[in-house]
């Protein structure tokens, strides 16, 4: 990519307004100190001593971090967090965050706050080490009133946003944001206004979405298309699209250590490779670095493969940040992303 065209793509981001949609949770870090050794009387066994507590907005939470890093002017967020001590934590770091408006996010008791709590052995120069995590999720289903008040905001911001992302991360379907109310929404959205850049992922399967941008990985989307094994590359590019040809919209799919393939409406297809590894690495956060990044360059006017480039870079750029769920700005896409010798 030239200089000139990475700064046409990236110039625009200030002018965006981005919707994004999905669950959003609590990354709490608890790092500790395993030189403070001790056993517990009661129980005899370790005790983990925590020296330091870091907090910060997970899952969609991750996609937003990345949307803010990289300077987009306006993003507005569609969630829930219960009214609990996490919730309180989350949204206020979530209001802490610039361009950020909350106006469709919303605190209930209806729902306890989904919370990834992950503690991490610091020890003097090594990566840190993540133990067993302890979640906090809801099991049992979206209220059916919250799930349409959330609908609601998806119509609502469908008409206002020159993007919308949909992130459903909960195991469970029909426990967390995105719920049967809120894919017809987005159903709607994708008819009344088919030029809407609208990218939705799920960890389980984008099984039962409307035609709307799909971005997953290879397993994701073998389970897709009803393929119980692992895909070759040639059946990768096949299935997506295909895919692509019948959403008449554009497939993504993350390749690992390959890269990510995207799939054009037409059924074109182009593979673009991962950057090299630089030294150790912690892959947590670089789906969603991609998400961000894809849409931002799309809803910039960046074509695929420009698309694609960007998206692979903030990858590389987040996996070498250890220890935590990281982002990648502007200025950190640069020197990945630049070829120096055009204009």
């Amino acid at each position: 990519m030239s200089p000139a065209r990475f700064r046409a793509i990236t110039s625009g981001y200030a002018d965006l307004r981005i919707g994004l949609v999905g669950d959003f949770c609590l990354d709490r870090y608890l790092e500790i100190n395993p030189a403070l050794r001790e056993t517990s009387i009661e129980t005899g066994l370790p005790v983990h001593n925590v020296v330091a507590v870091r907090s910060q907005p997970g899952a969609a939470g991750t996609i937003l971090n990345n949307l803010v890093a990289l300077g987009i002017g306006q993003i507005d967020i569609v969630g829930f967090a219960g009214d609990d001590g996490e919730g309180l934590e989350l949204v206020r770091a979530l209001q802490a965050l610039p361009r950020v408006n909350l106006e469709y996010f919303i605190q209930t008791p209806q729902r306890r706050t989904f919370t990834y709590t992950k503690p991490l052995l610091i020890r003097p120069r090594q990566p840190p080490r993540e133990l067993n995590r302890l979640d906090f999720k809801n099991w049992t289903p979206t209220p059916p009133s919250l799930a349409r008040r959330l609908a609601a905001a998806v119509r609502q911001l469908g008409r206002q946003v020159d993007a919308l992302i949909v992130l459903d991360q909960v195991e469970q379907a029909g426990t967390g944001v995105v719920t049967r109310p809120v894919l017809d929404a987005l159903a709607t959205l994708s008819r009344r206004w088919p030029t809407l850049l609208i990218v939705a992922d799920s960890r389980r399967s984008l099984r039962g979405f409307p035609p709307v941008t799909f971005k997953m990985n290879a397993t994701e989307l073998a389970r897709l298309v009803g393929v119980r094994r692992k895909l070759s590359l040639r059946e990768i590019r096949a299935y997506a699209g295909r895919l692509a040809r019948r959403l008449g919209r554009a497939v993504f799919v993350t390749l690992s250590e390959l890269g990510i393939l995207g799939a054009a409406p037409d059924g074109s297809v182009v593979v673009d490779p991962a950057l090299p590894v630089r030294g150790p690495i912690d892959i947590v956060g670089a789906g969603d670095a991609v998400t961000a990044n894809l849409t931002a360059a799309l809803a910039a006017g960046a074509s695929i493969s420009e698309a694609l480039r960007l998206a692979n870079a903030a990858a590389s750029v987040v996996i070498h940040q250890l220890g935590t769920t990281g982002t990648a700005t502007v200025r950190d896409l640069r020197p990945l992303v630049l070829d120096l010798n055009q204009p």
